[in-house]
């Protein structure tokens, strides 16, 4: 693990745009195929995948190779997974479903060390196995990011309280989750849905927190509308659904227009 400025860090604290993917293939090819692409950042996603612990060290440490920043979605708010994450070398990590400020505080100190935190001290990669124990310190506390994921209702009605507490980089709103939650799943452009969603934005503007947004669908008009709405932290698509999209649309097309 590389222990200098972490781009993403710099970026978010200015609110300048970035762009990543959701990575949910558990291959360490997956980061150098997206890497031409130009993301910025890769979330890693250990909450709707098959990704765990030991194919995750590969794609962390491919992500950081091509110059991306790797991220680690975690599906559950637990300091112990979460610790070995950032053990492993995760820049940062962006925790699912945070519905408090109790949560938001919980996924804080789960990155941390004391006494910002309560995140145990252990040697491992990115600690560079013991020899860079005190350059890793100061460069937790300076460059590691939080994020955290609104994808509920709950978590719109309490957004002051969570947006107030310290040491949050960032939010993604989740928004088929956030559909869900309103008894409405999939419908993303439900004025509803969009009414919670411009809440946040609005209590984002008030605490000076870089909204993020993640944008599912492979379609480029979908992620510009996002963006200007004013989310700087955008991730476009999922690694599996742009293949699948690229070969049935090709495929299609070939089909379509073959001569016999």
């Amino acid at each position: 693990m590389r222990l200098d400025k972490n781009p993403l860090k710099s970026a978010l604290q200015k609110e300048k745009q970035t762009y990543g993917c959701w990575v949910t293939l558990a291959h360490p090819l997956i980061p150098e195929i997206l890497a031409p692409a130009g993301f910025d950042w890769l979330a890693i996603d250990m909450e709707h995948s098959s990704i765990d612990l030991s194919t995750l060290l590969p794609l962390i440490i491919s992500t950081e190779a091509r110059g991306m920043v790797p991220l680690v979605r975690v599906g559950e708010n637990d300091p112990n997974l979460i610790k070995r994450i950032m053990d492993a070398g995760a820049y940062g990590v962006i925790v699912a479903n945070v519905c408090s400020a109790e949560e938001a505080e919980a996924a804080v100190a789960a990155v941390k060390y004391p006494p910002s935190g309560r995140r145990g001290v252990g040697l491992y990669r990115a600690q560079g196995y013991g020899r860079q124990f005190e350059a890793y310190k100061k460069w937790l506390i300076e460059e590691s990011v939080v994020i955290i994921q609104i994808e509920h209702i709950k978590a719109v009605n309490d957004i002051d309280a969570i947006f107030s507490v310290k040491g949050i980089d960032a939010f993604v709103i989740g928004p088929y989750d956030l559909s869900g939650s309103m008894g409405k799943p999939g419908a993303l452009t439900d004025p509803g849905v969009e009414e919670a969603v411009n809440r946040v934005l609005k209590a984002a503007k008030k605490y000076g927190i870089t909204p993020g947004f993640h944008s599912v669908p492979p379609d480029s008009k979908v992620a510009l509308r996002r963006q200007k709405q004013g989310f700087k932290f955008l991730g476009f698509s999922v690694d599996a659904v742009l293949l699948g999209e690229a070969a049935t649309q090709g495929l299609a097309q070939i089909k379509k227009d073959k001569t016999v």
